[in-house]
């Protein structure tokens, strides 16, 4: 009986040190933020995405920021550069490019995640990049067609899929701060809302704001939210974001915690 309780305890250490071994051996997820564009804090966003996600999840970051505070037609040059993707395991894109409207250079963007099945996670302004180029490709990657947003002002927010582990940990109803509700005209065939923003004091004027995509080969999350600093520095929006990057990544668990190695 001693022997047989030695062996288990024995086993029980040898495991408990290999899943030690395996987080610290994991190698983090390379992450693109591409950020930068008109009207928003993107010096200030940058930062709280990049520390508050690392702080959650094992996660390194190289960061392009390009594009003034009055640009609306930002290239950013990554995107010309002959398998800018290749060396990246998620791309993160809360970029800002409203007006423009180069149908190939922006196809050649989706082609980019389509062919390689790299992921996208899709922060607010993303949504309004290029909607109003001549292309649906852009829209399909996101999930979702939007042109236009509300006044700025708080709005609740409602899981409509709590059982998501992206949702795991979300409340039932969020109250965000002075955010931008954007209006959803259409929710392509193979994306999954998760979440509703609902219209202050219109009744029935709902739109989603939290989904889960999937285009060609690629996984995609994606949130309206997060105009403001004031909304995307909350905990409750970075663990969501970091749930929907690791989700996009197929390294979050059914609990909504990140797998093994992937967590801090």
């Amino acid at each position: 009986m001693i022997k047989t309780l030695s062996k288990v305890l024995l086993f029980l250490s040898l495991a408990i040190r290999l899943s030690n071994a395996t987080a610290a051996d994991t190698a983090p997820l390379r992450a693109l933020l591409i950020t930068g564009g008109c009207c928003h804090d993107y010096e200030a966003q940058k930062k709280i995405l990049s520390e508050g996600i690392s702080a959650r999840a094992n996660v390194t970051w190289t960061i392009i920021h390009e594009g003034g505070a009055d640009e609306k037609e930002t290239k950013f040059s990554i995107y010309e550069k002959p398998d800018w993707i290749k060396n990246f395991d998620v791309i993160v894109h809360n970029e800002c490019s409203g007006k423009l409207v180069d149908v190939p250079f922006i196809d050649s963007i989706v082609r980019a995640h389509t062919n390689s099945g790299i992921p996208a996670v899709m922060i607010h302004c993303s949504i309004h990049s290029y909607r109003e180029a001549q292309t649906d490709e852009w829209r399909k990657l996101l999930g979702v067609s939007s042109y236009r947003h509300q006044a700025r002002r708080e709005f609740d927010v409602v899981a409509v899929k709590p059982e998501h582990p992206i949702m795991k940990g979300w409340p039932a109803k969020w109250h965000d701060k002075p955010d931008e509700l954007y209006e959803i005209k259409q929710v392509w065939p193979n994306c999954t809302p998760l979440a509703k923003s609902l219209t202050p004091n219109k009744p029935n004027d709902e739109h989603p704001s939290i989904w889960v995509n999937t285009y060609g080969k690629t996984r995609v999350f994606g949130t309206t939210l997060g105009h403001s600093v004031e909304t995307m520095e909350l905990k409750e929006y970075l663990d969501l974001v970091t749930r929907g990057l690791l989700w996009s990544c197929n390294k979050l668990g059914d609990d909504g915690k990140p797998k093994a190695g992937y967590g801090k």
